[in-house]
């Protein structure tokens, strides 16, 4: 994973019934499906939400998880 800024915010969005991980720099920005960011993704284990290991990785780095 690349140094990873601590600015960042993340928010769980619904796809085919499945929760996934979506991400942004700014709240100027639009969100954008967390795979997009290849800088900041990590695999995920089997069974768990898309976005799970990534989402608890930046969450260490004092990202700010939005409430959808």
């Amino acid at each position: 994973m690349a140094e990873i800024p601590t600015a960042g915010q993340m928010l769980w969005k619904l796809e085919d019934n499945e929760r996934a991980l979506h991400l942004r720099h700014s709240a100027a920005e639009p969100w954008r499906p967390y795979e997009e960011f290849p800088q900041y993704f990590l695999p995920d284990p089997p069974g768990f939400s898309k976005g799970i290991t990534t989402f608890l990785a930046l969450l260490k780095k004092d990202w700010t998880a939005v409430k959808s």
